[in-house]
């Protein structure tokens, strides 16, 4: 990098040591947007990308609850409030034990942009804990929520912060954190949170959203290129909500997903995958895909294995970050993949990353790929903040549009920065020029 921007990178690596994910996102941004914030002067002197890299606000708490054994456990909670900018910070809590202060806000960075890519006037955050709620029962997931939301309930409020879901937590959750916030602060603020139970304030197509947008942003992609979903085979790695409902919107445009994988390895299924059977398992027994294979006659589980060696068109990283490298995508490419979108955050490596552009892989980034939940997110806030409840088809029309419109801002943002088709490009300056500029206009704050 220039050295000037390399200098607010290692200010930003001594201000935060020991936060891989952190660095690593910081500096994809930095390297991809270098051109830009050369040639902006106004950028330069007001110093917004040091800003940016900057939360806003930094919450780490303990978290002290009570399991069914009466022995007490402490777990540590975040909130990190990344920018305001644009609006009350959004952004989902993740409850998994490999969460550190690192995802975290790795996670709240990603968010400014992917929330300003969707054009709803919202600012970015994330939060969660090293909690695991596989395993515990009803009520200690709800003992623990409730000691949560003790320490963070001060912080959020519908024009504040509005925390939603993530890995771990689920409408379960969301309803314990939203029960104990109304007795914390004795008032019924549907805004608070979203990801809501439909009976109280929810959205449809809420819990669909982030597999639904991030197929309906693929689609986008290869209707540019006078192609179309039909017919084509896709694997996908995870099988949690993302994943899930990305399958199930793909089987729907005529496309045939083969694979889903967890932590202990994953399943190719030559039938196609089941989705009502994955859902069975996944959301209602809480199990494993291993479990999901059992009952498939000719799926095959793969202990410890990847999906990425299962010949495709089409892949949808669903699982965690970090999770395709460089030699992931030689693979791949070698079984036919040429489109790669993200559902998950940063699924791949930098290496991952260069070895896609290189081979030609047209790669769809998560900031703008999954979108799509925060999107409906928003939506759901508007129809708390109005009391109305909108019908599902009114739901998908309105996601399915800022679907759209998303895509058409990063291509159209690549293609004035001189590198049209470069999807990454077009994520990170469109949605940091949103920010940059709105921030340029409301002074030093």
């Amino acid at each position: 990098m220039d050295a000037r921007l390399e200098r607010i990178y290692e200010n930003a690596l001594k201000r935060n040591p020991t936060q891989p994910e952190f660095q690593q996102a910081v500096r994809e941004v930095m390297e991809t947007l270098e051109p830009l914030l050369l040639s902006r002067r106004d950028y330069q002197e007001a110093e917004i990308l040091a800003r940016i890299i900057e939360p806003e606000r930094q919450l780490m708490f303990r978290v002290a609850w009570q399991d069914d054994q009466n022995r007490v456990r402490v777990n540590r909670g975040y909130r990190i409030q990344f920018n305001s900018t644009l609006g009350p910070y959004k952004g989902g809590l993740r409850f998994h034990p490999s969460v550190t202060l690192s995802i975290i806000k790795f996670l709240g960075f990603e968010q400014i942009f992917k929330n300003a890519l969707t054009g709803q006037g919202l600012g970015g955050g994330k939060g969660g804990s090293d909690f695991d709620p596989h395993g515990k029962s009803d009520n200690e997931v709800m003992r623990f929520c409730q000691a949560f939301m003790m320490e963070l309930s001060s912080h959020i409020g519908a024009d504040i912060d509005v925390p939603a879901g993530d890995i771990g937590v689920g409408s379960r959750e969301i309803g314990y954190l939203f029960g104990q916030y109304k007795r914390l602060v004795n008032r019924n603020e549907a805004g608070v949170l979203t990801g809501k139970g439909i009976g109280w304030g929810g959205s449809l197509i809420r819990t669909e959203a982030t597999g639904y947008g991030l197929v309906m942003f693929a689609d986008a992609i290869l209707r540019e290129q006078n192609d179309t979903m039909s017919g084509k085979k896709v694997i996908v790695s995870g099988s949690g909500n993302v994943a899930t409902y990305a399958i199930e919107h793909a089987q729907q445009l005529g496309a045939f997903p083969v694979a889903i994988s967890d932590s202990s390895g994953s399943v190719y299924d030559p039938d196609g995958i089941d989705v009502a059977l994955l859902k069975q398992v996944k959301e209602v027994e809480r199990g494993r895909v291993s479990d999901y294979a059992e009952r498939r006659p000719k799926a095959e589980f793969r202990p410890g294995q990847k999906v990425w060696d299962i010949p495709a068109d089409i892949a949808l990283p669903c699982a965690t970050q970090n999770e395709i490298h460089a030699g992931d995508i030689r693979e791949m490419y070698a079984g036919g993949v040429r489109l790669i979108a993200e559902g998950a955050n940063m699924p791949l490596t930098p290496g991952a990353i260069e070895v896609a552009q290189e081979s030609g892989i047209l790669y769809a980034p998560g900031k703008a790929a999954n979108a799509g939940g925060v999107a409906t997110s928003a939506l759901e806030m508007q129809q708390n903040a109005m009391l109305q409840s909108w019908s599902a088809e009114k739901v998908a029309g309105r996601l399915h549009s800022i679907m759209n419109d998303i895509h058409e801002t990063c291509l159209t943002t690549a293609d004035e920065l001189g590198d049209p088709g470069n999807y990454l490009l077009g994520a990170n300056a469109a949605g940091f020029i949103r920010v940059a500029d709105a921030m340029l206009e409301q002074g030093i704050v």
